[in-house]
């Protein structure tokens, strides 16, 4: 737990590989927070305005490139409903690409981070993570 504050991670991403990746990174950190799972981001929308999620600190990671709908689709239909565009959103992508990185920052994501190649490299991220999570102030 994030020093002691609730913290609800919604992660958004398609490959299951990465899905354990980031749970086994957190679990090393000691970042134990509940991580809820949404394949793709019509999923997490669809659990989102269901209420599956409680929206009370709530953290979206973000994959960018998942099938049906991506993760700028995602961003742009998020920050287009009232009752979701206040949401943080880190985006946790493989793409390097300065445009994906402009319109995500465009779109007032919180943060971009590239996924590292190596357990030990998305342990150093999630443990950056964890520590910038325990200073931020959320609604």
């Amino acid at each position: 737990m994030v020093e002691g504050r609730r913290l609800n991670i919604l992660l958004v991403e398609d490959d299951s590989v990465d899905v354990m990746t980031v749970v086994r990174a957190f679990k090393e950190v000691q970042f134990g927070n509940p991580i809820h799972h949404a394949e793709d981001g019509v999923v997490a929308l669809e659990r989102l305005r269901a209420g599956d999620i409680d929206l009370d600190k709530l953290l979206i990671l973000l994959d960018l490139n998942m099938p049906r709908m991506n993760g700028m689709e995602f961003l742009r239909e998020l920050r287009a409903d009232a009752a979701l565009k206040h949401l943080p959103v880190v985006v946790l992508t493989t793409s390097n690409n300065d445009r994906d990185r402009i319109d995500a920052y465009d779109l007032n994501v919180a943060g971009y981070l590239i996924k590292p190649v190596t357990f030990e490299g998305f342990i150093k991220v999630i443990a950056a993570l964890r520590t910038y999570w325990t200073y931020v102030e959320l609604p």
